[in-house]
């Protein structure tokens, strides 16, 4: 039996905490993380490596006092290097990094921890220089970090969120996994667009090809019309000859050398008529449009803004799938909102209407405020202090309620009806809900998470299904206090019929979407999906103001650094 928790082991009945196997160290939560803070751990050896957050040289027995964090969790681990050991000023320098052996051992009374490293060896040090390291002491801007993307990940914030998105992913897999539903992996080139707003960033060779075509037609200029018409005639003349000699019967020996000659002078002429047809620039039709038939995939192409319709061909053949992955909009736009790359989940599901859509949506934004809570609580406690108060509280309200649910005719009368707050965006029916409203709603008129289904047809995608009523479609969007909406899905049109008139009414062609009606027309079944933003489920929980702070390397219009 083990150790009394929080009392140190007697000899031979010692926890022994667990080296990470690719490294040989200690983490840093294994040690401060546990529920006696690490007490159970002290006379331990231990290897532990990290960065300096803080440091201090110190009197004559103590080199070094050290604050070292490997990013395994938000605490910092109290290391002491003896002036035995070194006598080293970098090592106290914010940004140095560390690889340190020795022994557990309890702190002075006072300290902030309940255990400390007493440093015996000292393994490797990554030094750094002071005077330039970017990411010193002092509190800087989440927005003057964004210009240090490279080292952003050691400050405590970004540290925290990064923790936070690999939970909320690892949730992602843990509640479609125990549910039935199967990851596929959808296509980052795709020739369809499924939002039918056509703010996507095209995929092609042809500007690379036309530069190179620039550059030879530069540096080789192609032959004159006179050249062709030269190497033309004299192919003319070198055919008379081989007819005449033909004609005078002369022998297949005689003829031989004139025939070659004719040979390379046709060869001279194609090539010279080929050279002279070349235009510098972009591959054209005769009407002048591009001609994407010369490009790498013999016709346009562009970066995925969803997996959905991808992901209902397996929906079609395996029942519940989702995909998680990223997709791109080419929107320039400069809100805090909005990122040219970000990632999304999209689950399908078989069999499936627009009320079992709306059971699964919230049941997924239920189960990962609930998995943050159970395993990212230091995190989110540190984001909470340092950002936004309400945050924790805010998990534990969406984790513990029922969602209400009410149409979109219904959210209009409520905002309707507001006299005490003049929206920017004039409420009536018919609108796309402003940001400004959602949260009206989420945080004013019920203060709680919110699903608005059957919006109107004419602000939604064509591929939602059409109500009886010929207005509105079976389309639902779930909105959360802070961001407004999370999550948008729907139940997707079935009938042949319909989705193709939807199509034509959007003046969207047909050809490109010929895959997807063969869904209708083969074996057609109800099913039903939606999509979640990824960033947008990380900024509801830590509070952020700026979606560019939750994701590793943001995109946006002029920057796409590393």
């Amino acid at each position: 039996m083990g150790p009394t928790e929080g009392a140190p082991s007697v000899a031979g009945e010692r926890e022994m905490v667990a080296n990470s196997k690719y490294s040989g160290r200690v983490f840093i939560k294994a040690i401060l993380g546990r529920p006696d803070e690490g007490v159970g751990l002290i006379g331990q050896k231990v290897t532990v490596g990290g960065w300096v957050k803080t440091g201090r040289v110190m009197g004559k027995t103590t080199s070094a006092f050290l604050e070292v964090n490997d990013g395994s969790c938000v605490a910092n681990l109290q290391v002491l290097v003896d002036a035995n050991v070194a006598a080293e000023k970098q090592l106290t320098l914010t940004g140095t990094s560390v690889l340190v052996e020795g022994e557990l051992v309890k702190p002075p009374e006072g300290k902030n921890q309940k255990v400390e490293l007493l440093v015996e060896n000292i393994l490797h040090v990554g030094t750094v220089n002071a005077a330039k390291y970017p990411i010193a002491k002092g509190k800087l801007s989440l927005e003057s970090l964004r210009s240090q993307l490279h080292l952003r990940a050691r400050t405590n914030t970004i540290s925290c969120v990064a923790r936070i998105r690999h939970a909320l992913a690892v949730a992602t897999h843990t509640f479609f996994d125990k549910n039935g539903f199967m990851w596929v992996h959808t296509p980052i080139i795709t020739t369809s667009d499924c939002e039918g707003a056509g703010e996507m960033f095209q995929v092609t060779t042809l500007f690379s090809e036309a530069e190179r075509r620039d550059k030879e037609y530069a540096a080789h200029p192609p032959p004159s019309e006179a050249d062709v018409d030269a190497a033309k005639a004299d192919v003319l003349e070198k055919g008379d000859i081989v007819k005449k000699m033909k004609e005078e019967k002369k022998s297949k020996k005689e003829i031989e050398p004139s025939v070659q000659a004719l040979m390379k002078a046709k060869e001279l002429a194609a090539q010279l008529e080929a050279q002279a047809s070349l235009k510098p620039g972009l591959p054209r039709k005769e009407g002048g449009e591009v001609d994407y038939a010369a490009d790498f995939f013999a016709r346009q192409a562009f970066l995925t803004v969803s997996g959905q319709l991808q992901v209902e061909t397996f929906a079609c053949a395996l029942s519940n799938v989702y995909t998680f992955g990223p997709t791109f909009r080419a929107e320039n736009s400069h809100t805090t909102r909005h990122l040219a790359e970000f990632w999304m989940i999209e689950p399908e599901i078989a069999f499936a209407d627009l009320e079992d859509d709306m059971n699964c949506a919230e049941d997924y934004v239920r189960f990962m405020c609930q998995w943050l809570l159970d395993h990212c609580l230091d995190d989110m406690m540190f984001l909470s202090k340092m950002y936004d108060k309400s945050a924790v509280d805010r998990l534990r309200m969406v984790a513990s309620t029922p969602f209400k649910r009410i149409t979109y005719t219904e959210a209009v009368e409520e905002l309707e009806k507001v006299t005490s707050k003049k929206f920017e965006n004039k409420v009536e029916w018919g609108i796309d809900l402003a940001s400004e409203h959602e949260r009206y709603l989420t945080e004013e008129i019920y203060k709680k998470p919110v699903i608005v289904y059957n919006y109107p047809k004419d602000i939604k995608a064509f591929y939602m299904r059409l109500n009886d009523d010929g207005k509105t479609v079976a389309a639902m969007d779930v909105l959360v206090p802070k961001v407004g909406e999370l999550v948008g899905g729907s139940q997707r049109e079935e009938r042949l019929d319909v989705l193709e008139r939807r199509l034509t009414e959007m003046n969207l062609p047909m050809e490109p979407y010929e895959w997807y009606l063969d869904l209708r027309r083969h074996g057609t079944v109800k099913h039903a999906g939606f999509g979640l933003g990824f960033e947008r489920m990380i900024l509801f929980a830590t509070g952020l103001e700026n979606i560019r702070d939750v994701i590793p390397f943001p995109r946006y219009p002029g920057k796409a650094e590393l």
